[in-house]
């Protein structure tokens, strides 16, 4: 890609974004928001962050689930600001970054329809990112087979529905098994969109989108243990890319235990100096205690990554890093807040330093 060019299409945006990292919340003002003992003391010293004018206007006590609200609407604002002063190939590459976040949402309201609950309603729980012009018109359809149609005929995830599912499959017993197809199909077209931008912007998210795969190939294989997804099905879920395709991949549709799933992940490198002190039954989020569970080792690999894109130019990379830093940042945020309204304090320190 010629970093002339990349200015005149991107550079602007690019300066607005490295903006935006600055303003992500560093380890000392992680350490403020940890001492504080109320709510309102999390709101106060949150006042000083890009997320200050989004909470200064809500009422006390301020509920965790408002504060994951407003802090949401804060990304989206700054994410839609993007997408609306870019052009191509910039406005595609911010396309494909909600796909996943529209895919989630349509699962969310085919397991409504699948339970015959007012779809209007579900709306509400969608996450804002995966909106798209004719979402209202999903919550018109009464069946599965009209569900089916509507995504057909008018979303952008025609493609990925047309390729990987028919209306037979839209069922409750296959629902994270649709939900899991369609990521698969995504992360490979998003994949191969990337590639065919040019470098650095294909080396740099083939680090990040090959690392994503790995985790979700990891995370379906946990996931399956105990269900009735047989084994060959099971492999067919894992995206085809990554650092585990094909080999891992092959060996981990075969396991049957956690065990063997770290003894396939002591083979590679990078994973097996993950798993050093990871307890393999630990919750995530923290919430094991002291025991760091493998979610958390794969969300600290996920921002280092994130971090190391920024340290080149000239890619768009840097717009999908920005992205899930500040998602990482949500997640912390939230984090501590449930730890002061619950006086769980002795956890509150299990989050992601970013900076």
């Amino acid at each position: 890609m010629n970093e002339v060019y990349f200015n005149v299409d991107a550079g602007y945006l690019e300066g607005v974004l490295r903006g935006y990292r600055d303003g992500l919340i560093t380890s000392h003002q992680y350490l403020n928001l940890t001492q504080c003992e109320t709510m309102d003391d999390l709101k106060l010293q949150l006042a000083t962050t890009d997320y200050g004018q989004f909470l200064q206007n809500e009422p006390s006590p301020l509920s965790t689930s408002t504060l994951s609200a407003r802090c949401t609407d804060a990304l989206v604002q700054e994410f839609q600001y993007l997408q609306q002063n870019s052009a191509e190939p910039i406005s595609k590459f911010l396309d494909y970054i909600t796909y996943g976040y529209m895919i989630d949402n349509v699962i969310l309201l085919i397991t409504g329809t699948l339970h015959e609950r007012d779809t209007h309603d579900l709306l509400e729980k969608c996450h804002p990112l995966g909106f798209f012009d004719t979402m209202p018109a999903l919550c018109v359809a009464t069946t599965v087979q009209d569900l089916y149609n509507t995504v057909l005929v008018d979303s952008p995830l025609a493609g990925y529905f047309r390729e990987c599912l028919s209306a037979e499959d839209l069922n409750e017993l296959n629902i994270e098994i649709i939900r899991n197809t369609l990521h698969k199909a995504y992360l490979e077209d998003f994949y191969s969109y990337c590639q065919s931008l040019g470098e650095p912007t294909g080396s740099v998210m083939a680090e990040i989108l090959n690392f994503e795969a790995d985790r979700r190939t990891v995370n379906i294989t946990i996931n399956s243990f105990g269900t009735e997804l047989s084994k060959d099905d099971r492999a067919k879920l894992y995206p085809r890319l990554g650092n585990m395709y094909p080999e891992a991949q092959t060996k981990l549709a075969r396991v049957d235990d956690m065990d063997q799933v770290k003894a396939v992940l002591d083979q590679y490198g990078e994973y097996k100096t993950m798993l050093v002190g990871v307890s393999l039954n630990a919750s995530s989020g923290g919430a094991g205690g002291n025991d760091l569970s493998l979610e958390d080792r794969f969300f600290a690999k996920e921002v280092q990554l994130n971090k190391d894109s920024f340290e080149q130019q000239f890619h768009y990379g840097v717009f999908y890093s920005w992205l899930k830093l500040k998602e990482q940042e949500i997640r912390n945020v939230v984090w501590i807040a449930e730890c002061i309204s619950q006086q769980q304090k002795d956890k509150i320190g299990s989050y992601t330093t970013l900076y």
